[in-house]
């Protein structure tokens, strides 16, 4: 009849321990709980939990209960060790006598503790052993079969509470981590401009889609004087931080060069104060292009580099003085012709003796200049088929005689309606220009229908695939359907 209570009394304490595993301790607590419970029911003098360290297959002490400083300091336990070998063989190691025993490597200590006897288990997660649980007596032959069932069931436990405790720290790192990176990303966010600015003449539109909290890619809007405005538009290459704040170094070299430029007297004579018109922006902006790969190639390091358009414009003098550094050229369209922009030289950040070109282009009334990251045109559907320049061109022909804001929802629209959910990986930045006045054509009426509904390029970006897309005009509905290419049924 004792027996039987001494049983239940047992399992009592077993089930106990299962709901201390769940509640509400950190792992330092519940490992000690464990323990002081192990020795309570087994009625052991001491118990040690050690955890494997698999870095250097030591088993570090994490908790004991009844057992010395010293004795807990007394050496280094490794998985080598063939007591633990045994016991990660799935054994329960029983040793009668530790003071006469080989295997045991500390016997001063042990007979200091006046420990005799021990048993040892392994704690065990997924058949993966993670450490040991240790039962000492001061008695030879003072463990028995009722007891390792025991020991058993408490290294269970305590296998269980590890990983719990590992899981949880890892979430609340992984939530951290996740709020870190959503408050770079708005700070990122600032960087890139709220709104173009207003130069008489021009009409800007931009809009820049993250993929991920922080990334690459960023534009700029960096006026010279009332007439004058550098646009800059780049694509660090990687994701994440580390990406983010190579772009946010890059900007602000960018920033502080357009700057010294900004701050020339203008009693410095005609020719410091015409630095960007003509042959001088010309040799003003080679010079800068290749001081900024210098510093790219100090700071990048191996696989690392930037791409960047850097375009100076005079709306005065109809003038655009650009530098393609291997990034998407920019598309200058014109009464119905595409033409490409891409004069420049290689990516920054790899050679710093590379030599870049420089051009100037005329503008006229009516032209419509496009600027992007690859993220536009790379944006796949769920087929991994690429949306493609030929279809950004189709959409952007259509539209090149609208306001600027309307040509950049309505490609944003096109691109969404043929990428549907599918998820992208990579940002999109997009900045429109059109000098002159507007003139307009057919497709205005369907323009109206997107500034109507008010939606942004991004409320575009947003919302579902299917025949309720909002900022798609109903006219267009079905165009990625057909013959998209430049040249196709639409354009001609």
């Amino acid at each position: 009849m004792r027996s039987v209570k001494r049983q239940v009394e047992i399992d009592g304490q077993i089930y106990q321990l299962s709901t201390l595993v769940a509640g509400d301790f950190s792992l330092p607590e519940v490992l000690d709980k464990l323990a002081e419970a192990a020795v309570k029911i087994i009625g052991a003098k001491a118990c040690s939990i050690r955890l494997l360290d698999e870095e250097t297959n030591d088993l570090r002490m994490r908790s004991t209960y009844g057992l010395s400083e010293e004795y807990r300091n007394k050496g280094v336990v490794t998985k080598d060790d063939p007591v633990i070998t045994a016991a990660f063989a799935g054994e329960a190691v029983l040793i009668d006598d530790m003071r006469a025993d080989d295997r045991i490597h500390f016997k001063d200590a042990t007979n200091r503790e006046g420990l005799v006897s021990q048993l040892t288990v392994a704690m065990q997660f997924r058949s993966r052993p993670i450490g040991v649980l240790r039962l000492y007596s001061p008695r030879p032959r003072d463990f028995t079969a009722g007891d390792i069932v025991v020991a058993r069931a408490v290294a269970s436990q305590c296998a269980v509470a590890i990983t719990n405790a590992k899981l949880y720290t890892e979430a609340i790192e992984a939530q951290r981590f996740a709020e870190q990176m959503r408050l770079a990303g708005l700070i990122q966010r600032r960087m890139i401009p709220e709104k173009a600015p207003q130069i008489q003449g021009l009409d800007i539109a931009a809009k820049y889609i993250p993929c991920f909290d922080v990334g690459g890619d960023f534009y700029d809007f960096l006026p010279l004087d009332k007439d004058r405005l550098v646009i800059t538009i780049a694509d660090v290459i990687g994701k994440g931080v580390p990406a983010a704040l190579m772009m946010s170094w890059f900007r602000g070299m960018l920033q502080a060069y357009t700057e010294s430029c900004r701050n020339v007297p203008p009693d410095a004579g005609a020719a410091a104060a015409d630095l960007h018109r003509g042959r001088k922006a010309a040799l003003r902006t080679r010079n800068a292009i290749e001081n900024f790969n210098k510093m790219a190639c100090m700071e990048c390091r191996d696989g690392e580099f930037i791409t960047l358009y850097y375009a100076t414009i005079d709306a005065a003098k109809r003038t655009m003085t650009y530098c393609n550094c291997g990034h998407e050229p920019a598309v200058l369209i014109r009464e119905g012709c595409v033409c490409d922009l891409a004069k420049g030289g290689l990516v920054l950040g790899v050679d710093p003796r590379a030599k870049y070109e420089i051009e100037t282009v005329e503008l006229r009334d009516g032209d419509c200049l496009l600027f992007y990251t690859d993220g536009l045109i790379d944006a796949m559907d769920f087929n991994s088929e690429l949306w493609g320049r030929d279809r950004l061109l189709e959409a952007a022909m259509r539209f090149a005689d609208c306001p600027a804001d309307h040509l950049v929802r309505n490609i944003l629209a096109y691109r969404r309606r043929f990428a549907g959910l599918a998820r992208q990986v990579d940002d999109t930045s997009i900045i429109a220009m059109k000098v002159g006045a507007s003139r307009g054509n057919e497709a205005c009426g369907e323009c109206m229908a997107v500034q109507d509904s008010h939606l942004s390029g991004e409320d575009v970006e947003g919302l579902p695939q299917g025949d309720g897309v909002e900022g798609v005009p109903p006219s267009n509905r079905g165009l990625e359907a057909r013959d998209t290419r430049v040249g196709g049924p639409e354009s001609r």
